[in-house]
């Protein structure tokens, strides 16, 4: 069948100037909601969305996820090397032993201490590095690096690129959500979560508890329902107004977007905040009924609750700043047995019941539940050179993470560090191929995964990163 197209001078020009305004909007929408072309064809996903467990300060990998033996025979001897460690004290005391018992757990036998009971109970759902490395000794270029895979802020972090790379899958949420420890944010603030230079709305978003999730997502008094419709209308009026004058651009694009979403979350926020449609035997399961428990088992709930809305990112920081006595964080440079006993108490069994919850709801298979931390902790004392003290400084030689879930090869250990566990020699891990290695996972390939900017095409691994193939299934 033929058809003849007949368009007059006017129709031509209408056509014409509609087309190009739609290839230009949905070219915007495309940079706000999706990966731009060619980012992840080529991959096939494993996951869906992640949620990222960060524990700030630095956990000692000798007491926790990296049994050594020989640490325990030579405790109380010298470090004998030229080399001088890159520590944050510079006090390099006498060798000293882990302040936990390690065992074999599972089938498949990977040797987790007493310092995490619950977690070390499913080891074998857990892909452990053991060799991972950074380029800092200082807490705040470290914390940097581990979430945007450089020492300084102004660049965008993991969640953020998810989010940029996978876009939204639900409209009435964000794609990228922070729960912050109750005792306060990381000493390195709202740039841990930064979108940088990527549209704003890949930014994460904090919830807080209480009534009010979201600061200022509600107005500081009651509106009744016409009135707030009628503001909302005359708002969008006004800026299709701009909109008509001047045309679209990013920057107007990201903020309607933005406000859009707002009006959204006043409903959606309330909803999956509240545990009322959950369990009594679920609540106890995350110890939200427990002082010990109850901050990090509402956020490990409401992580859970916000992946299965589709949210792509959930990140919960175990620690807040690392100044101050007593230290709200793992930063145990004063008493590791004290301060670990404390932070581990705090996480523990709502971590576990969060991998066993997201396994019973067959969300595992495509969940990536990351568990992290900026460095480790020496094998010998922060103490005088001749003194076996309480302590350990920052390690950023060679320390320990553990995965899983989505894509990855459960109940293995992946790299070694010496017999002391002071440096990585079997397989090091920088953040770089971490990084790679989950967006991978996410089906995204990461040296295709890049925005411009300032004459540059940024990436979240930089120049570097190969996929850490030994943890794949």
């Amino acid at each position: 069948m033929n058809y003849t197209l007949s368009l007059d001078r006017r129709d031509f020009f209408h056509w014409g100037i509609n087309g190009l305004g739609a290839t230009a909007l949905a070219a915007l929408l495309s940079r706000e909601t999706a990966s731009a072309e060619g980012t992840s064809v080529a991959l096939v996903p494993k996951a869906k969305r992640a949620i990222h467990i960060c524990l700030i300060g630095g956990l000692s990998h000798v007491d926790s996820f990296d049994h050594k033996p020989e640490l325990r025979k030579m405790h109380g001897k010298s470090l004998h090397t030229d080399e001088k460690p890159d520590i944050f004290f510079g006090k390099i005391g006498l060798l000293r032993g882990e302040d936990w018992k390690f065992k074999p757990r599972g089938n498949s036998g990977l040797m987790i201490s007493d310092m995490f009971p619950h977690i070390a109970e499913l080891a074998d759902d857990l892909t452990v590095l053991r060799s991972m490395e950074s380029k800092s000794a200082n807490h705040t270029p470290a914390l940097f690096l581990a979430n945007n895979g450089f020492e300084f802020n102004g660049f965008p972090s993991m969640g953020s690129w998810i989010s940029y790379g996978m876009g939204l899958e639900n409209e009435s949420l964000p794609a990228y959500v922070v729960l912050n420890d109750e005792r306060g944010a990381p000493n390195t603030g709202a740039s841990t979560w930064s979108s940088a230079f990527l549209p704003s709305s890949h930014q994460g978003v904090v919830l807080r508890g209480g009534q009010q999730p979201v600061r200022d997502l509600f107005p500081p008094q009651t509106l009744t329902k016409g009135a707030d419709a009628a503001t909302r209308h005359f708002i969008q009026t006004i800026n299709q107004q701009h909109v008509e004058r001047t045309g679209l651009d990013d920057a107007l694009t990201a903020r309607l977007r933005s406000y859009e979403l707002a009006a959204k979350m006043q409903t959606s926020i309330p909803a999956v905040s509240s545990f009322a449609d959950e369990s009594e035997s679920t609540q106890k399961a995350y110890g939200i009924h427990h002082t010990q428990t109850a901050d990090m088992g509402r956020r490990c709930l409401l992580g859970r609750r916000l992946l299965e809305q589709g949210v792509r990112f959930v990140q919960l920081f175990s620690g807040g700043p690392v100044a101050g006595s007593p230290r709200a964080s793992w930063d145990a440079h004063e008493n590791v047995k004290e301060n670990h006993t404390i932070e581990a108490g705090r996480i523990d069994q709502p971590v576990a019941a969060l991998l066993k919850d997201l396994k019973q709801r067959g969300m595992l298979q495509d969940t990536l539940v990351l568990f992290t931390t900026e460095f480790g902790r020496t094998p010998f004392a922060q103490s005088a050179a001749d003194q076996v003290g309480p302590g350990r400084d920052h390690n950023r030689y060679g320390f320990s993470c553990w995965m899983a879930g989505a894509g990855l090869k459960p109940g293995i250990a992946i790299g070694n560090t010496d017999d002391i566990g002071w440096k990585a020699v079997e397989r090091p891990i920088p953040w770089h191929d971490f990084h790679a290695t989950i967006l991978h996972l996410f089906g995204i390939d990461h040296e295709k995964l890049t925005f411009y900017h300032n004459g540059i095409q940024r990436r979240l691994t930089n120049v570097h990163g190969e996929i850490v193939t030994e943890a794949l299934a």
